[in-house]
């Protein structure tokens, strides 16, 4: 039987997750990404509470912006403007089951230049 898109994302997801666990001093930075979205948030897994979250669906990101890329740029500099608020500057980034490449690259490209570290 093949492997639906889905199930193999879940799989890629399971595996990184396994790995990566949000704590107070390096908070996970998880992203989902739909066909017309992006969404992101920060997050302490071990009080189970999200920090900082941005998505295209916001007012002022998706204004202006050409494509979906440049959306997703907006984006991760609208989080890391947050989480600067919130008084993190280090993170784990979490890319969810997707490839690092697309919409996903630019949202941490665009968290790095608003000044996260990961």
């Amino acid at each position: 039987m093949a492997v639906s898109k889905q199930d193999r994302r879940n799989k890629i997801r399971r595996r990184i997750r396994r790995d990566i666990v949000g704590t107070v001093s390096r908070p996970r930075l998880s992203v989902f990404r739909s066909n017309k979205e992006i969404y992101a948030q920060i997050i302490d897994d071990v009080e189970g509470k999200t920090l900082a979250s941005a998505s295209s669906r916001d007012k002022g990101i998706a204004d202006g912006a050409a494509d979906r890329k440049e959306q997703a740029a907006k984006v991760g500099k609208a989080l890391a403007e947050k989480a600067k608020k919130a008084g993190i500057e280090t993170i784990s980034f979490d890319r969810g089951g997707y490839l690092y490449h697309g919409r996903v690259k630019s949202l941490a490209d665009g968290a790095r230049e608003g000044g996260l570290k990961f």
